[in-house]
């Protein structure tokens, strides 16, 4: 098997650090900060900084709160919340935090807004496509293999209570993954503590999910640059304002492996079993709660470019597509999407 693993980063914010960071760092009112979080990385501009709130300080309470995230939803820990509850094999209720259940909470919705595409128990299917925690697989998995992984799938078989908060199992051998919505969280956690922290002018970008509040010096807009959906080439396709609110997208073109002349996306489309093989190629959700944006931008990504403008339309999600055809990319934009500029 021939594999060409990329990592994924599906938002460009190159125009932002161009328009925004010269001289960021040297004034005491201002930071920049970069470093990793959650398997991938962040970088989180701010400026306008209250009295006594340094460089240190921020640095701190960031890493402790990726951190406490990593420690409720992180598959790569086998301590973490997560971890134990996927260990659990009983059908009681299972004590968690309030923000585990609430995560799980906010996926069934997702989940039942989309019929499925969004499904938090795919990890069977992620693991047996090689995009998990376990090795990948030496083949291609079987159509047996798929439907047996499949059978023990289905967000309905996972209930929340949210006082005391709990999980409950339904069926004993059920897991869940996040990894499709716990970046957004994270990006919202982040968010929050800064704002608790008095900062209100900020951005924050956690692999490639991204939350703006406030403006730049000068009252400038923070302009965010969507990626050009292109493999091994980094462009940007698109310019928004993203005043005050989330951001995040989905695509298929950063993270996937070949075998025989075929490349397989590590987005699974949990009602097939098998990566997707469609001509959407990326999609972006705006939201309040990255959270949100973050769940949404996958399900859009698996339900494709027919069904995924459907329902983006029916429900005014704003969402912006990009969709692979003969002449290059079509690009669509539903519900209040911002005002956006194509690059050539």
């Amino acid at each position: 098997m021939n594999i060409n693993r990329v990592l994924l980063n599906k938002i460009v914010v190159l125009l932002c650090l161009l328009f925004s960071l010269s001289g960021c760092g040297q004034n005491s009112a201002s930071v920049k900060l970069q470093g990793k979080a959650i398997g991938t990385t962040y970088l989180i501009v701010a400026y306008n900084l209250p009295v006594g709130l340094g460089v240190k300080k921020i640095q701190q309470g960031v890493e402790q709160v990726v951190a406490d995230v990593n420690s409720v939803m992180s598959l790569f820990k086998a301590d973490s919340e997560l971890s134990r509850f996927n260990a659990y094999k009983g059908t009681d209720w299972f004590a968690v935090s309030k923000e585990l259940a609430g995560v799980v909470g906010k996926a069934k919705q997702v989940s039942l807004l989309t019929g499925g595409a969004f499904d938090m128990t795919v990890a069977q299917l992620v693991n047996l496509w090689g995009f998990g925690p376990e090795k990948r697989p030496e083949k291609i998995p079987t159509a047996a293999q798929v439907k047996k992984a499949q059978a023990e799938m289905g967000s309905d078989f996972v209930l929340v209570r949210s006082e005391p908060p709990a999980l409950k199992k339904l069926r004993p051998s059920i897991s869940i993954d996040l990894a499709a919505i716990a970046k957004g969280y994270c990006v919202d956690a982040v968010s929050g503590w800064l704002e608790q922290s008095g900062v209100s002018d900020f951005m924050v970008e956690i692999g490639g999910e991204i939350r703006t509040a406030g403006t730049k010096p000068g009252n400038a807009p923070w302009l965010i640059g969507v990626e050009k959906p292109v493999a091994g080439n980094r462009a940007v396709q698109a310019v928004i304002e993203l005043g005050g609110r989330a951001m995040a997208t989905s695509g298929d073109y950063r993270n996937y492996f070949e075998a025989d002349d075929k490349r397989y996306s590590h987005i699974i489309d949990p009602l097939s079993g098998k990566p997707i093989s469609h001509n959407l190629v990326s999609v972006s959700v705006v939201e309040d709660s990255c959270t949100m944006a973050d769940a949404l931008a996958t399900a859009l990504m698996v339900m494709g470019p027919e069904q995924g403008i459907r329902l983006a339309e029916k429900h005014n999600l704003s969402a912006f597509f990009i969709v692979k055809t003969a002449d290059g990319f079509a690009e669509i934009a539903t519900g209040d999407f911002p005002q956006h500029k194509t690059m050539k």
